[in-house]
């Protein structure tokens, strides 16, 4: 199994089958708002399965996925697809009922023996009783902790905690790439599990698994540093 992360909420999972999460596009209208990006382009590469958790541009390029793969995007419920089914759970961008960011789609899905479930723009407090029970048991757990629009040092320890993987990857923060964001620093002392810091952006997966009782958290090293 191997992981490559292309910066913010951007990863591509490959297995035999591949999927696809959150690609960005061109991000260069960023600066008329006074926001910092330059996480290098993702080039189109064919994929099998296309994921986006919500309808902002630095989670749905939808165009960098080359070929004719399966779009599941902004979408609630149980979908079949080329890796098997996919579990999609509705969720919120914000602590008012997506009143104020909109929904926020939570994915979960197998690849290669193991459970995954990306969290996209996750800005609720916490996992609703009925949130976690549709998402079930998770291997690898896709974390934004960046704070702002998103969970964060104060917030994103307790989703960790509920969900209870193997592995957590953080994203959607602060690095050199981005300026909007807060580091990853507060949210790693806060959840006070091992850390392997990754010297490149992408790796083999296995390897850095933990168990649900000792999870570990891997950060990647940003794309382009």
């Amino acid at each position: 199994m191997q992981l490559r992360w292309y910066g913010q909420s951007a990863f591509l999972l490959s297995a035999g089958q591949s999927v696809l999460i959150d690609p960005f596009g061109d991000m260069s209208a960023a600066a008329a708002h006074g926001i910092t990006w330059s996480y290098p382009p993702i080039a189109p590469l064919e994929v099998d399965l296309l994921l986006v958790t919500h309808e902002h541009a630095d989670h749905n390029a939808v165009e960098v996925a080359a070929g004719s793969p399966l779009v599941l995007r902004s979408s609630a419920g149980r979908f079949d697809s080329p890796i098997g089914e996919v579990v999609a759970v509705a969720s919120e961008h914000d602590e008012l009922a997506g009143t104020v960011r909109g929904p926020n789609t939570i994915f979960t899905f197998k690849l290669g023996g193991l459970s995954f479930c990306h969290l996209g723009d996750l800005g609720q407090r916490a996992l609703r009783d009925e949130q976690r029970d549709a998402i079930g048991a998770v291997d690898v757990l896709f974390v934004p902790v960046g704070g702002g629009p998103t969970l964060g040092a104060a917030t994103a320890p307790a989703v960790v905690a509920a969900l209870a993987p193997r592995l957590v990857l953080p994203m959607h923060y602060r690095t050199a790439a981005i300026s909007f964001l807060e580091p990853p620093d507060a949210f790693l002392e806060a959840l006070g599990a091992r850390v392997e810091r990754l010297q490149e952006s992408e790796a083999a997966l296995e390897p850095l698994l933990g168990s649900r009782e000792a999870p570990v958290v891997a950060l990647l090293a940003p794309p382009g540093a």
